[in-house]
């Protein structure tokens, strides 16, 4: 929905460019949101399976990706880390992503269920979570780590920090341990809730 408001302002902002006459560039941006809202939801679930290794489509495929990420809310569990440790499930070492939750039952409930989706396909468990390392980044630049080589930069005039953490995800798909520092997750005090589109 929010996506859809987001494109809407931007479409509102280009009608000039769109067509002179102001009711033919409001009739093709129309058309377009009318597209996304349809297109959006299809490559969303699409997307979702690859990150769960799920190669076919299955009618109950956006009911296993909803409590996956219901559980994940539950358990304050991080988006990034949960799919990373999940490509180990799929490769016969859920602990892991099972650590990530105390709500054990939960994960292990869902974990069967996605096992069970996952045995339907033909790929191998190897296979699976190599194409799903390939689409579940390691490391990601997070706000905590931003907030932090800004700071350094701006305070200290130090660049250090962000030269290291432009390295750290020029591969991140690649666990790379000199770089673990990047994958972790937020502490409680280091979570930023505000942000600027500018970051």
């Amino acid at each position: 929905g929010i996506a859809q408001w987001n494109m809407a302002r931007l479409a509102e902002c280009l009608l000039p460019l769109l067509d002179e006459d102001a009711d033919k560039a409001v009739e093709l941006a129309n058309g377009v949101l009318a597209e996304f809202a349809t297109d959006f939801p299809k490559r969303w679930l699409s997307g979702m399976r690859e990150k769960l290794g799920l190669s076919t489509a299955d009618d109950a495929d956006e009911q296993l990706v909803q409590d996956l990420l219901a559980l994940m809310q539950r358990n304050e569990v991080d988006f990034t880390l949960t799919f990373r440790r999940l490509c180990d499930a799929a490769d016969g070492s859920p602990e892991a992503f099972r650590g990530m939750f105390t709500d054990l039952d939960g994960a292990d409930e869902w974990l069967t269920r996605w096992r069970q989706r996952a045995w339907r396909e033909s790929a191998t468990e190897s296979d699976r979570a190599k194409a799903m390392r390939a689409v579940n980044p390691a490391r990601i630049p997070r706000n905590h780590r931003i907030e932090e080589l800004i700071a350094a930069a701006v305070e200290d005039g130090d660049l250090g920090p962000f030269h290291a953490m432009l390295k750290s995800i020029q591969r991140p798909y690649e666990d790379l341990p000199e770089f673990a520092v990047y994958a972790q997750a937020p502490m409680g005090h280091e979570r930023v809730f505000r942000t600027f589109c500018g970051t």
